[in-house]
């Protein structure tokens, strides 16, 4: 299969496995557009950001796939998984209930996103790499 990068995703964040790396950018994207669709009041519905989160844990489910294919144990990268999954919902839970607004959740997101991919899947795709050769 063939996947291609737009650019949205900056190269220091690209972790040099093409399948993530595209899922990685469509997940800036998303955000990217939410941001744009939140300009001002906020958006009319949450439907997107619930949406965003269930990309989110389809993309981990990918991660998962990929190291189970190689054999890598996924556990420690499961477990941060889930317990950024709980996080980003429990914060989107704060949205809905007003205590906090769409544009603190999205500034979130995006920092949290970029910390997981340079301190989560970088070293994950370094193993992936070892494993394959």
């Amino acid at each position: 299969m063939e996947y291609t990068l737009t650019g949205l995703l900056p190269t220091a964040l690209l972790i040099d496995l093409p399948e993530i790396d595209v899922q990685h950018e469509e997940i800036f994207r998303r955000i990217e557009m939410l941001k744009t669709s939140s300009f001002g009041n906020g958006p009319a519905s949450l439907d997107e950001f619930h949406s965003l989160l269930d990309y989110l844990e389809w993309h981990f489910a990918s991660e998962e796939r990929v190291a189970r294919q190689l054999g890598i144990d996924f556990a420690d990268h499961a477990r941060v998984h889930d317990d950024n999954l709980r996080t980003l919902r429990k914060a989107l839970a704060a949205v809905h209930d007003g205590s906090r607004d769409v544009h603190s959740f999205l500034r979130y997101t995006e920092y949290w996103f970029e910390r997981h991919i340079i301190d989560e899947d970088k070293p994950f795709a370094a193993r992936l790499r070892e494993c394959a050769t």
